[in-house]
């Protein structure tokens, strides 16, 4: 796996997230506690003078490992984060994962339209799937929430509210730019804190994070960030082997990501 200039990397996704906060009215950022939703959630800090200045939004299938629910609690407070909980059911819906596929797109957009959000920090990356691979470091949803991925705006920078149409929203991507180890890289260099549920034991860690219906511990020893770092240098394994939507054919995920999933 190849390592970038975490710096260059870092100076890009400030830049990108600066932009969307003065471009837009009522920002907000996705948190899934995972470690680059906390990446992005730290680099905001960096950005904006040590806050996160916008709200942070989790959606919550009230099935997520204890100690995602604890890393959450901890960090929010110590971040002093303004932390939105939005939850969503678990029904049947059109991938077959009723815990985190459109369900928690249905809570998004009720949480968005609740407090008029025009402009949503996530922190895909372009390396993680195909799809994602597609996305612009801004990407304008329409009202439902579609993401048109065959018809998309040039990358300038301009002004993308006069993209959107009636009560849609621009996606914003500060993080497509990295990789899996240059998250990891930026952790150890910038002391990020992460959920404990990385690091492995008994022989087992995770390596993509999801709730517990979906998402299988890997066979690891990495006890440390520097143990994943070694480990990610020389393995041949997907990040989100352990990850149950990943294994379904490309047009789910494709599907999904056209709805609005993030």
């Amino acid at each position: 796996m190849i390592q970038q200039d975490t710096k260059e990397l870092e100076e890009r996704a400030i830049f990108v997230m600066r932009e969307a906060k003065t471009k837009f009215k009522n920002v907000a950022a996705m948190w899934s506690m995972g470690k680059d939703s906390t990446t992005m959630l730290a680099l905001a800090r960096k950005a904006f003078l040590g806050k996160v200045p916008f709200p942070v939004i989790h959606i919550d299938n009230g099935i997520d490992f204890p100690e995602t629910y604890a890393f959450r609690e901890e960090l929010a407070k110590k971040w002093k984060l303004d932390l939105i909980v939005a939850k969503s059911e678990i029904k049947p819906e059109l991938s077959g994962f009723a815990c985190c596929g459109a369900n928690k797109t249905v809570a998004l957009k009720r949480v968005m339209e609740e407090h008029g959000i025009d402009a949503l920090i996530v922190s895909i990356r372009r390396d993680e799937h195909g799809i994602r691979a597609k996305e612009r470091y801004m990407s304008p949803r329409d009202k439902e929430f579609k993401w048109d991925y065959k018809n998309q705006p040039a990358e300038i920078w301009d002004d993308y509210s006069s993209k959107l149409d009636a009560k849609g929203h621009i996606r914003v991507h500060p993080l497509l730019d990295f990789n899996e180890i240059d998250i990891w890289q930026y952790v150890k260099k910038n002391k990020v804190p992460v959920n404990p549920l990385y690091f492995s034991r008994n022989g087992l860690r995770f390596r993509s994070l999801g709730c517990t219906h979906c998402t299988v511990a890997l066979k690891s020893d990495a006890k440390n960030v520097d143990d994943i770092i070694k480990e990610l240098e020389s393995t041949e394994t997907e990040e989100r082997s352990g990850r149950s939507q990943d294994k379904e054919k490309m047009y789910t995920m494709e599907k999904l990501r056209a709805l609005g999933y993030f």
